[in-house]
């Protein structure tokens, strides 16, 4: 069941045919200046550092491309006691793959925005601010990359999260490793939606694996390159929270489910039947959960909103599930409102005409500010409330949002 809750974007799939034309047609010396992105500055109280870790699961064979051990690049994002030099917000080869692909789908020339230039609000290898922490793991959507929920992740992190975003491999358009290696969508023919689900699950599993063994002094990059100094330290992991956007948050609620590790999730508009043709089938589903779960679901673009009452999948796991619970709606927003997107859009009506129908697709006609207003106060909010005991209020919902339970 692939749908438009789990997969990315055209501009993340858009074929890459073609490219040639347009990178001539972006060429000629009298071409603008690319367009910078801009991205709003997390609202917490601690600077951002982040770093990365290339993770090699030895003992698992990868199943997008068979014969390799499976390979992870994730980001660790935690409060710092200063800003150092800002970390890129897409790694280099990431950039160019995805900025190729994004041109098709904002109909511009390849270079009309400067994404390999652009900045994250996170310092690299900056100094880890001490203190246990809770940790919170990211998932983007189906074919994301990882660095497209910076505004969210930032966000924890200046709240006093240590964040932990992950790219799922041969998924995504591109995926950068260390030495310059870039690894591109592989991906089996369809369907290959289960296959999917159960990569992502066990890659999250392991991550959690690997934080371990950096939380016990250990360096779990394969290169063992350096991290910040003291950032095993900050790791409590007796705290740990996951979240994602599309097929990540239904990697989320599996994870919920089924790995005793972790004590609270958000799906973000992402479906929990991807997979099979009856949700019911689907053994998270089934099961429920009686730990806390957030829904986040955004507006109509078929028969209603995206709620535990319109989508089939979500209604089985609420009814299933004894334990904290609420289900939060966007209705003038859509999938990918959730995401970076819903910023970076609008900015770049400022320089060219984006496509209607892209717009519609991608984040509606929700006010931008009022959804990141939204964003930064129910994520932080929920793992507030469940990872550090600091109750919130449900009671009163945000411009843009509304609850449905």
């Amino acid at each position: 069941m692939l749908n438009r809750r789990v997969l990315l974007t055209s501009a993340a799939l858009a074929p890459l045919a073609g490219l040639t034309a347009l990178r001539t047609a972006g060429a000629s010396t009298g071409a603008p200046e690319p367009v910078r992105i801009r991205l709003p500055r997390p609202t917490g109280p601690f600077a951002v550092g982040t770093t990365e870790m290339h993770l090699v699961d030895a003992g698992r064979d990868d199943p997008f491309v068979p014969g390799r051990s499976r390979e992870l690049m994730v980001s660790v994002w935690y409060p710092a006691s200063r800003l150092t030099a800002p970390a890129p917000y897409l790694p280099p080869l990431t950039a160019e793959v995805f900025g190729e692909g994004a041109a098709i789908a904002l109909e511009q020339p390849v270079g009309t925005i400067d994404w390999a230039g652009a900045k994250s609000h996170a310092g690299l290898l900056a100094p880890v601010c001490r203190g246990k922490r809770p940790v919170v793991l990211f998932s983007p959507g189906f074919g994301v990359p990882r660095g497209l929920a910076s505004i969210s992740v930032a966000e924890l992190a200046s709240r006093g999260y240590v964040v932990v975003t992950v790219d799922h491999t041969y998924e995504v358009s591109g995926v950068e490793f260390p030495g310059n290696r870039l690894e591109v969508q592989t991906l089996p023919p369809a369907p290959y939606a289960m296959l999917a689900r159960t990569t992502r699950f066990a890659d999250l599993r392991f991550v959690l694996d690997s934080l371990t063994l950096l939380a016990r002094g250990k360096n779990p990059d394969a290169e063992h390159r350096r991290l910040p100094t003291g950032l095993g330290d900050i790791l409590d992991l007796n705290r740990i929270g996951a979240y994602g956007h599309s097929a990540g948050g239904l990697s989320s609620i599996d994870l919920l489910v089924a790995d005793p590790r972790i004590r609270a999730a958000i799906d973000l508009d992402g479906e929990l039947g991807y997979g099979y043709d009856d949700p019911a089938d689907a053994p998270t589903v089934a099961k429920g959960t009686n730990r806390p779960f957030l829904l986040m679901g955004s507006g109509a673009i078929g028969p209603g909103p995206h709620d535990h009452r319109t989508d089939p999948s979500w209604g089985l796991f609420w009814d299933h599930s004894t334990g904290w619970k609420r289900d939060l709606n966007l209705p003038n927003g859509r999938h990918y409102s959730f995401v970076d997107y819903q910023a970076l859009i609008p900015w770049f009506q400022r320089f060219f005409t984006v496509p209607e129908e892209l717009i519609a697709n991608t984040i509606g006609t929700a006010n931008t500010d009022q959804v990141l207003r939204a964003l930064r106060t129910y994520i932080p909010a929920f793992f507030d409330q469940h990872l550090r005991h600091r109750p919130s209020d449900w009671a009163h919902a945000l411009p843009e949002t509304k609850f449905i339970a």
